[in-house]
């Protein structure tokens, strides 16, 4: 697979003509054409700025204001949906692995405009078994990705999952929180450390905020979770 500085200097080469994912249209720039870029349902202004939850006036949601993540932020620029999804779960799940620069673009051209500077980059870890059967962790790409663009430190090996824990998607909100708990270690401390925990997919945040949770026991400052991607259930 390309590294990343690799398939940065293919994207902004403009001998290479790549076509776009979605509709086969050869003007496109990092595998979109500017219409299915336009296409993406990107996340609307009036969310939470903790949880990305739809909050009118940008205002802390009822669920933070009384039961707060221990995450610090959740940074998103899209929302799951059509054709974005398709997109994800061709390469997470489809094995399509020349998606992994459409998407690191993506979720890298948010950051460049937003993201603060982290002393640490990490992706949500797999479980071994999960991680063996799939091939590869769609977070690592992504983090490492985002770790590059902001010039900072990425690390796959800070944390671990215990456990193949159930998927998420099934579950509400209650099941989600308790099939994480416990779910993560961290192998060292991490005083004063402002670290950003990124993902492709957030819906409860359950899992962001399992794995902040243990990263701010071993000392870390601050904790933010960085999503290509959020979706909404009524489960949740």
């Amino acid at each position: 697979m390309l590294s990343n500085k690799a398939r940065s200097i293919i994207d902004r080469c403009s001998i290479i003509k790549q076509k776009c994912v979605l509709c086969g249209a050869t003007n496109s720039h990092a595998g979109l054409c500017s219409p299915c870029l336009s296409m993406l349902p990107k996340l609307p202004d009036a969310h939470c700025p903790r949880c990305a939850d739809p909050s009118p006036g940008q205002v802390l949601c009822g669920r933070c204001q009384t039961a707060p993540p221990h995450f610090d932020a959740l940074h998103v620029p899209y929302l799951f949906g059509y054709p974005l999804n398709s997109l994800i779960y061709a390469f997470k799940y489809g094995r399509q692995l020349q998606l992994s620069g459409v998407l690191t673009n993506l979720f890298c051209e948010f950051a460049r405009s937003k993201a603060p500077k982290y002393d640490l980059v990490i992706p949500v870890p797999l479980a071994n078994e999960r991680l063996a059967k799939r091939g590869f962790n769609q977070s690592s790409e992504l983090a490492e990705a985002f770790a590059v663009t902001i010039d900072g430190r990425f690390s796959d090996n800070l944390c671990w999952r215990k456990c193949n824990t159930l998927p998420q998607a099934s579950l509400d909100l209650a099941e989600r929180r308790k099939n994480v708990r416990h779910a993560f270690g961290v192998k060292r401390r991490c005083d004063g450390l402002c670290i950003a925990i990124v993902d492709d997919v957030a819906t409860s945040g359950a899992t962001l905020s399992e794995l902040a949770k243990m990263l701010k026991k071993q000392g870390a400052k601050r904790v933010d979770g960085w999503v290509l991607a959020r979706a909404f259930s009524p489960k949740t």
